[in-house]
């Protein structure tokens, strides 16, 4: 989880309390490839309309409820999104062979407001492969299911035509279940946000499967 703003509204308000995840984002995801080879990710995320409802009470911008920022309120936002906290690894996790990748810091990462909504995008290169023949398993998600992604489905690839993307999608029924049995037998969508709730993200997260033709 990341509070990317000022208290996020007070943990988004008591009106999303009882229910977990609490933040809704759609993620499209490309894979790009420079003329050198190298391999970055690049994250668009949408966000829902009540969380950009409650950032832009958070701070103050959009008051006129006009949709649109003026040049200051533009500013205090890049302000807040600029510096993730250290322990925020990014949501996304590329992986090859068993190996999870390493990934540089973000680059070209900008924050827009759009009809009411929150628009984030930045690029995640990846420093190096773990085997140059192996498909990529990219995977967006919130280890704390805090944050719940729904991946768009146009996956694309872009520096290479020699590349097949596949979609595999989450077992939620299985992932429900795994986070009732590590809450003893609770019910997940009773979980407030400050309360316990096991690191599982994973098994909610669709899992994206990049196969080259050529070694990478």
């Amino acid at each position: 989880m990341r509070l990317t703003f000022p208290l996020i509204a007070a943990l988004a308000f008591p009106v999303t309390a009882a229910a977990h995840p609490h933040v809704f984002v759609q993620a499209q995801v490309a894979v790009v490839f420079d003329d050198a080879g190298k391999l970055s990710v690049r994250l668009d995320w949408f966000y829902d309309d009540l969380f950009s409802l409650l950032v832009t009470s958070d701070l103050g911008i959009d008051m006129d409820g006009d949709l649109l920022l003026t040049a200051e309120e533009q500013a205090l936002l890049d302000g807040q999104i600029t510096a993730w906290p250290p322990d925020y690894a990014g949501d996304l996790e590329v992986a090859q062979d068993g190996v999870i990748l390493t990934l540089a810091d973000k680059q070209d990462h900008a924050m827009t407001y759009e009809g009411g909504l929150f628009h984030e995008a930045h690029v995640r290169p990846v420093a190096a492969v773990a085997d140059p023949a192996a498909p990529l398993l990219i995977r967006v998600y919130d280890p704390s299911f805090y944050t719940a992604y729904e991946l768009l489905p146009a996956v694309t690839v872009e520096g290479r035509d020699d590349c097949d993307v596949q979609i595999i999608a989450a077992d939620i029924d299985a992932a429900y279940a795994l986070a009732e049995s590590q809450l003893d037998d609770r019910d997940p969508s009773t979980v407030g946000p400050d309360e316990y709730f096991p690191a599982i993200g994973d098994a909610f997260a669709d899992t994206i499967v990049v196969t080259c033709a050529d070694p990478l």
